[in-house]
C-alpha cells in the first residue's frame, strides 16, 4: 500500500516506518520538525532517507496534507503536540495541531470523492481516560473523576469510590471507560479520536484509533522535557542530579515497548479489519514511578539521591493501566516485552547517546507559575 505517515519522523513514526518498509509498503512521511521534540534535526534517519518520500510541512497546513495524501491509499496520523501539563497552558498550540490538524485531513477527504484513502489508524492516548478504572470491594468496578486538589494537598493521592467515597484499586482500563480526560492534551485526543470514527463512518473508511499508554524504548526524545519520565530520570541519573518524584512515589503507569506498539500499530493496516474501532496498546501491567526512579538510578551506578517530594501536578492522574482483550481478539495482540528488559534496552541506548539538554526545570518553573504545579 501507499502511506501517508504524518510525524513520521518522531519516535514512534520512525520505528514503524522500517516495519512497513519491510512489509513491502510505500511511505510518504509528513513531518515538521518540532525542534521541542527533534531538536536541530531536519531530516529522517539515515537509514530511511533513501527509501521514504519526506514531507516537510505542517499537519494544520492544507497545502501540505493535500499533497501527502496524493496517491495514498492509507493515512497513519501520528502528528500531534504531546505532554499533559504543558497543554495546560500552551491551549492554542494544542487545540491547533491535534484537532485542527486532523479537522484539515477529513476536510480535504470530505471534499476530494476521487480520493483513494481505504483505511486510516489515528494514534490516540490513554490519557483519554483520566483516572480510569478502579475496583470498589462494594459497588465493583467504578470510573473516579479527576482527582480533587485539596486530597492531594493532605496526601490522599488515590481516588476514592466516586458511589460509597470508600477506598478503591486500581484496574484494568477497557475502552468502554467513559472518557474523563483530566488534561487539555487528553481532551484533544478524544476530540480527535471521535472526529475519525466520525468521518470514517460517514466516508466509509475503515478506521483504528488506537490508544496508546506509555510508550518508551530506543530512538525516544531525550530532549522534550514535557513528556518521558524515562527520558528525565535517565538525563538526571546520567549526570548524577537529584531525581525527585511526584505525590508519594506509588503513582503508576503502563510502560509498552516500542517493539510491541510497531507490530499492533502495523497490524492495522491489514485490510482484514474491517469497520471502525478504538483499541488500547499497552503491556496490560503497571509499574510505579518510584520503581522506575530506582531502576534506572541502579543502572548508572545509584549516583543520584531520590526524593519522594508529595508534590504534584494539575493533570497528572494517579494509576492506569490497559485491558487488551480488543487488542487481543482483533489485533492478536500480546505485548512480548517485559518492563525490565525493554528499560534495559532503553537505558544502554541512552547511555551511548547525548544526555538530553536540562529543560527539566524550565518546565517545572512553567507550570509553578502558572500554578499548575503544587508543592
Amino acid at each position: 500500500m501507499n502511506i501517508l505517515l504524518t510525524g513520521g519522523a518522531g519516535f514512534i513514526g520512525t520505528h514503524l516506518t522500517r516495519s512497513l518498509l519491510a512489509q513491502g509498503h510505500e511511505v510518504v512521511v509528513l513531518d515538521s520538525f518540532l525542534s521541542q521534540v527533534h531538536g536541530n534535526k531536519r531530516a529522517l534517519a539515515s537509514d530511511l532517507t533513501p527509501h521514504v518520500h519526506l514531507i516537510t510541512g505542517d499537519v494544520a497546513d492544507p497545502a501540505a496534507m493535500r499533497t501527502g495524501l496524493e496517491g495514498a491509499e492509507c493515512v497513519i496520523h501520528f502528528a500531534a503536540e504531546t505532554g499533559t501539563g504543558q497543554s495546560m497552558y500552551e491551549v492554542g498550540r494544542y487545540e491547533r495541531t491535534n484537532v485542527g490538524g486532523t479537522a484539515v485531513l477529513y476536510e480535504l477527504l470530505s471534499n476530494n470523492p476521487n480520493h483513494r484513502v481505504q483505511r486510516i489508524i489515528i494514534a490516540s492516548s490513554r490519557a483519554i481516560y483520566g483516572e480510569g478504572a478502579y475496583y470498589c470491594p462494594q459497588d465493583g468496578v467504578v470510573y473516579p473523576s479527576t482527582r480533587d486538589v485539596e486530597d492531594k494537598k493532605r496526601g490522599q493521592f488515590d481516588p476514592l469510590c466516586p458511589k460509597c467515597g470508600g477506598t478503591c484499586e486500581t484496574n484494568p482500563t477497557p475502552e468502554a471507560a467513559p472518557p474523563q480526560p483530566s488534561s487539555f492534551y487528553g481532551l484533544t485526543k478524544q476530540v480527535q479520536e471521535q472526529t475519525a470514527l466520525l468521518f470514517g463512518k460517514v466516508l466509509g473508511i475503515p478506521t483504528v484509533a488506537l490508544r496508546y499508554q506509555n510508550v518508551y524504548g530506543p530512538g525516544q526524545s531525550l530532549h522534550n522535557p514535557y513528556t518521558g519520565i524515562l527520558a528525565v530520570f535517565s538525563n538526571l541519573a546520567r549526570r548524577g542530579l537529584p531525581i525527585q518524584v511526584f505525590e508519594d512515589g506509588e503513582e503508576s503507569r503502563d510502560f509498552v515497548y516500542i517493539d510491541d506498539v510497531v507490530r499492533a500499530t502495523a497490524r492495522c493496516t491489514a485490510s482484514d479489519i474491517p469497520g471502525y474501532h478504538t483499541i488500547n496498546v499497552g503491556s496490560g501491567k503497571h509499574t510505579t514511578v518510584f520503581e522506575v526512579a530506582q531502576r534506572i538510578n541502579g543502572f548508572y551506578g545509584n549516583r543520584s539521591n531520590i526524593r519522594i517530594t508529595g508534590a504534584f501536578r494539575d493533570g497528572d492522574i494517579r494509576h492506569g493501566f490497559a485491558d487488551l482483550a480488543i487488542a487481543s481478539t482483533l489485533l492478536d495482540y500480546e505485548p512480548q516485552w517485559l518492563f525490565h528488559e525493554g528499560l534495559n534496552n532503553f537505558l544502554r541506548w541512552a547511555d551511548q547517546s547525548e544526555v538530553g539538554s536540562n529543560g527539566y526545570e524550565r518546565s517545572l518553573s512553567e507550570l509553578r507559575t502558572r500554578g499548575l504545579l503544587h508543592e
